[in-house]
């Protein structure tokens, strides 16, 4: 089978790394071929803190996903999140020199350069520039100018921003890996392309992922993203508290959480008591379930009213900005009990736990559609994406070299280039001369 249409999705996330290999079937669902795991070592909050021990993470999570698929990974596609991540709106325009050609893609191409130019703050890099409505000669909210007749070009972005040294280093550390870059996106985009469907993101929804290091907020409305945010903690903040609260080691308290938690604490008995063995030779330690459900139930009530802020500062309250799917709850924090729960009663809107199987082939094995998994799933989706055009534009060209002269099609094919791949290659050289 040809490498063409395989792809690798590789999350770099606090808790775990993994690498998804997968292709399209037949009926254009996912079929994966492979994942690999392992335990992420030089992460803090979404963003590399020691480059030995994320590289070691990375090579063996790869080594992992080959083995299984059988497959050598020699490109990925990687998700960026982390504390430094943000967004702004920015509104721009282009005079178009001649008003009597139609607007074409290069004129959005342009328009969309100009706004990569902006100056940032020192030591930040624009990460998407995700354009929202156009204006077409002061005619508002036009979702796809292409084909119309108009002098001016306006529109609105949404602008994701980070920071150089960390993007920087997550290239470095894929480089030392031994692996190629194909293209860098933000996470709470690709964990929305796994689990959110096209109708939620017409209706207006809220896709919160609770990472281990990070959450991270993607708002949908009329199909577009309105909103980006990621906020500096998630699960393992919770783990830490019931360590502290309980005087436990770490691993016991990941495991009292994910056994026994629960975010809503009139749920346990007083009597329900869980015993924890006592570290060498010392007395096992009892600990009440009402008591751990108390200690994660005070931080998730934290975690959720952050994120609820954010849902307030985008405005969902207008009108026309109005949330109708409501929440979709996704990564490893969303397997929490109860949880849904209390983001209703905390929110008081309508919530679903988001589960990344609506793209998966039929014969996918149960464990990859957990929610832990919605990233990397997305991340591989965008891989394939990416592949898919590709090919496409490559089988246009073919059909346009048959057609006309070799010059012509070449000039075509050169205007293609999405804005992604653009910047992807932009990146690329920058981390080739961070050498």
């Amino acid at each position: 089978m040809e490498q063409d249409n395989i792809a690798v999705g590789l999350d770099i996330g606090t808790t775990k790394i993994v690498a998804m290999i997968g292709k399209t079937n037949e009926y254009g669902k996912l079929e994966i071929l492979g994942m690999g795991k392992a335990k992420s070592m030089g992460v803090h909050r979404g963003v590399v803190n020691n480059i030995t021990q994320t590289i070691q993470s990375i090579q063996q999570a790869v080594e992992e996903a080959e083995s299984v698929s059988s497959h050598k990974i020699t490109d990925v596609v990687v998700g960026i999140a982390g504390q430094h991540i943000r967004s702004l709106h920015h509104s721009d325009y282009i005079t178009r020199p001649n008003s009597e050609k139609v607007i074409d893609e290069s004129d959005i191409e342009k328009l969309v350069n100009q706004v990569h130019k902006l100056v940032m703050l020192p030591g930040e890099e624009i990460i998407h520039v995700l354009p929202q409505d156009y204006k077409v000669d002061g005619q508002a909210e036009i979702k796809a100018p292409v084909g119309m007749y108009g002098g001016r070009l306006e529109a609105n972005f949404h602008v994701v921003v980070g920071q150089v040294s960390s993007i920087r280093n997550v290239g470095r550390c894929i480089k030392s890996a031994g692996l190629e870059l194909s293209s860098i996106t933000l996470e709470p985009l690709a964990s929305a392309e796994a689990v959110l469907s096209q109708e939620e993101k017409e209706a207006g929804v809220a896709l919160i992922d609770i990472g281990g290091g990070t959450t991270d907020l993607a708002i949908f409305k009329d199909g577009i993203i309105r909103h980006t945010s990621v906020i500096p903690f998630g699960g393992n903040v919770i783990t830490e508290d019931i360590k502290e609260g309980c005087s436990i080691i770490e691993k016991q308290a990941e495991l009292l959480k994910t056994k026994f938690g629960s975010a809503w604490p009139g749920e346990n008995k007083d009597n329900e008591i869980v015993s924890i063995p006592g570290l060498r030779g010392r007395e096992p330690k009892e600990i009440t379930l009402k008591n751990l459900s108390k200690i994660i139930h005070a931080r998730v009530v934290e975690i959720i009213e952050q994120v609820y802020l954010e849902i307030k500062n985008y405005g969902h309250e207008e009108t026309k900005k109005k949330l109708i799917a409501g929440i979709v709850l996704t990564g490893g924090g969303a397997e929490l009990k109860h949880i849904k729960q209390l983001v209703e009663y905390i929110t008081g809107m309508d919530t679903r736990i988001g589960y990344p199987n609506e793209h998966l082939a039929g014969s996918t094995d149960i464990d990859l559609s957990s929610p832990s998994y919605a990233t990397a799933v997305g991340l591989l989706m965008n891989g394939l994406d990416k592949k898919d055009k590709i090919e496409k534009s490559k089988n246009k060209k073919i059909v346009e070299e048959n057609s006309k002269d070799k010059k012509s099609a070449y000039d075509h094919k050169v205007d293609r280039k999405s804005i992604f791949e653009k910047w992807a290659d932009k990146f690329r050289e920058f981390l080739d001369n961070a050498e």
